[in-house]
């Protein structure tokens, strides 16, 4: 159905006044919620009304949540109540529910995070007001069940604007001390706004971080806080905490006093078992006749001996014989021969390499005799000889090869084959075309100088 998965309307607060209330025979509560302009009829089921903290009346101003559906029956709207609060305190209760839900989706509610509970603490802490009924039932009930555990009392306020402070000052105050194995924290009951102290975030998150662990004792049974949430354990009321906190001296008594006479018990159980094992040892032939049961293994532990000096000179002969294969295997591989024989290999080694780089340098010396020869062949110096010249420019960079590369008044320099001339170019006559001439530029065909 659209009423049924619209999620807005499936956690709907209505504040209202209440009019033809019934309370069927069944525990339902069927009834309108109405106001000046509206009105919606309502319905709370007997397993969410049986935990009201108060009784409906017509005309009573209350502050509901719930859902929306429809009654398929006669086709109305229907609002189904889970929780209603009077509307005095209606502002209250959603400061309650707002912060019990942000409390518990940081855990702060969950299982994991409880302490156990020590089951024989040493010492009890109180975190209560010391003048109410709350104080005094604990404390009757402590010395009542175990009266030698030592009760440490930390009075603070419970009711008012300071006492959420005073409460978390005193968890802190206890943890600090480390005195106490158990913390019963509570009051007595009273209405929302009496019981607020133990709904405030500051007291929740100091239970929360509590070392030592927490019973809250807050109210009547009824009544739920959200310390109650957080604590590692919850008691309905102020004497249920102190019930929860130690055990009874008496039923530790019973206790003890019957593990006493199990324990007696089981000791002439195991001692009556005991004789019985010693009388039949006693009658045993081993006791009766012990020199026959001596020569028995003085025998057996002969053959063991024999066998034992018959095995072992086995195994000195077996092991005289791999000795001396070993010797002579040994003596093929004498050191002596192995280094001899290395010696030789190392002396004709050696041999074979002198050889090898005499013939390599002497293939080397003649090929370098060669390029040598070949390199002198082809050097200027030889042409030189037989009377050519080279002629540069004044900085000797450049090798003049034919007239267009000089002008007239320019110095130039010619290499010979025993030295320099330093000369002038005065006149100069081409000799292109012409059948004397070889079109190098090695003649320079009649200059003057």
């Amino acid at each position: 159905m659209k009423l049924e998965s619209d999620r807005l309307l499936q956690d709907v607060w209505i504040r209202g006044e209440i009019s033809n209330f019934t309370h069927h025979s069944s525990g339902h509560m069927y009834f309108t919620l109405k106001d000046k302009d509206s009105r919606i009829k309502s319905i709370m089921f007997s397993s969410y009304n049986q935990r009201l903290p108060f009784i409906p009346k017509e005309g009573t101003m209350v502050l509901a949540r719930g859902n929306v559906s429809v009654y398929e029956r006669d086709g109305n709207y229907q609002f189904y109540v889970t929780q209603m609060q009077p509307d005095g305190i209606g502002s209250l209760y959603l400061a309650y529910e707002q912060l019990k839900k942000k409390l518990e989706e940081e855990g702060l509610f969950a299982s994991s995070a409880k302490k156990p509970i020590p089951k024989y603490p040493r010492a009890i802490g109180v975190i209560t007001s010391p003048t109410g009924a709350a104080v005094r039932d604990i404390m009757i009930t402590l010395q009542r069940r175990h009266p030698s555990v030592p009760i440490l009392l930390f009075p603070v306020l419970v009711q008012g604007k300071q006492a959420a402070s005073s409460i978390a000052r005193a968890i802190e105050s206890m943890n600090r001390l480390g005195e106490v194995d158990v913390l019963i924290v509570g009051r007595g009951g009273g209405s929302l706004e009496e019981l607020w102290a133990f709904n405030e975030e500051i007291v929740a998150r100091s239970i929360y971080r509590s070392a030592i662990p927490v019973i809250s004792a807050v109210g009547h049974e009824t009544d739920f806080t959200i310390a109650d949430f957080v604590a590692d354990l919850r008691a309905a009321t102020p004497t249920a905490a102190a019930e929860l906190a130690v055990p009874h001296f008496a039923e530790l008594s019973a206790q003890i006093a019957q593990l006493q006479q199990r324990l007696r018990k089981g000791l002439s159980q195991q001692l009556e078992r005991k004789r019985e094992r010693l009388a039949r040892m006693q009658r045993s032939p081993f006791f009766l006749h012990p020199r026959k049961h001596l020569l028995q293994h003085a025998e057996r532990l002969d053959r063991l001996r024999d066998q034992l000096q018959y095995k072992a000179t086995l195994r000195m002969n077996r092991a005289a014989d791999r000795l001396g294969k070993a010797d002579r295997l040994l003596a093929g591989f004498n050191p002596k021969e192995q280094v001899r024989y290395a010696r030789r290999r190392t002396e004709q080694a050696s041999q074979r390499l002198v050889q090898s780089m005499l013939g390599i340098q002497k293939q080397r010396s003649q090929l370098l005799l060669s390029h040598m020869r070949h390199l002198d062949a082809l050097s200027p110096l030889k042409v030189m000889q037989r009377g050519y010249s080279l002629v540069y420019d004044e900085t000797e960079k450049r090798l003049i090869k034919n007239v267009n590369d000089v002008q007239l008044g320019d110095v130039i320099k010619v290499r010979l084959e025993d030295g320099k001339l330093h000369c002038q170019v005065w006149s100069m006559e081409s000799t292109e075309g012409e059948n004397g001439g070889d079109g190098d530029g090695n003649e320079q065909g009649n200059p003057e100088f």
